[in-house]
């Protein structure tokens, strides 16, 4: 066992939004991701293999899904992306630290 803290030595994501793997075992990878205004580039969408069971625990955001629908997450908010359900990232805050608490899943 390994004891961690999920809000140390955050990364300030200024230039870039910070993706750190925090464990990965077999079909699952759970990730720490830090954003800071950061959005998918124009006309790029996620198309994953796996599924993602998302939350964020610090800041907004808002993510946009190919078939027009926009979910719009606050602290605490959770949503669970099926494999291969394109999505993006539509908008982060840009004056504060958005921090995502994500977990990568396989069905088969």
């Amino acid at each position: 066992m390994k004891p961690g803290n999920f809000f140390a030595q955050l990364p300030e994501a200024i230039d870039a939004e910070v993706f750190e793997d925090v464990l990965a075992s077999g079909p699952v990878r759970i990730e720490r991701i830090v954003s800071r205004g950061q959005v998918t580039p124009p006309g790029e969408w996620y198309d994953q293999e796996e599924g993602e069971w998302v939350m964020l625990l610090r800041g907004s955001a808002r993510i946009a899904f190919a078939d027009g629908r926009e979910v719009v997450l606050g602290a605490g908010d959770y949503l669970d992306i099926p494999a291969r359900v394109r999505h993006r990232v539509s908008w982060t805050d840009p004056d504060r630290q958005t921090v995502w608490l994500a977990v990568f899943y396989r069905t088969t």
